[in-house]
């Protein structure tokens, strides 16, 4: 049976955003463009993290879960946003969204040291 998690463990503060249209700084570099969206308390946890070959070369890459609370607004997350602790500025890619079977939260799989 899996664990329950309770509103005092959800001691981050993360603000979400999503992929807006990508700006060009002038000088022919593409800048990609997160628009925020809103902030909410959430509970992080490192899973086991990994090394791949990519591009002939070995990359690591740190996953974490996210726990947070379902609503209106957190339902809309997906795939193509990032998340960004409030406190420290660690940016995770958002791998996968979804929500327990009781929709009181959702469980996230996050990515930081990667491109998105």
């Amino acid at each position: 049976m899996p664990t329950r998690t309770k509103a005092e463990e959800l001691r981050s503060r993360l603000s979400f955003a999503k992929r807006g249209e990508n700006l060009d700084d002038g000088y022919g570099n593409i800048q990609e463009n997160f628009i925020e969206q809103f902030a909410v308390q959430a509970r992080v946890r490192p899973r086991l993290g990994g090394e791949t070959v990519f591009a002939a070369r070995l990359e690591g890459r740190n996953a974490v879960a996210i726990t947070i609370r379902y609503s209106n607004q957190t339902k809309e997350i997906t795939p193509d946003w990032r998340a960004t602790d409030t406190r420290t500025g660690e940016i995770y890619n958002i791998r996968s969204a979804i929500a327990d079977e009781r929709k009181y939260f959702m469980e996230i799989l996050g990515e930081k040291g990667v491109a998105v």
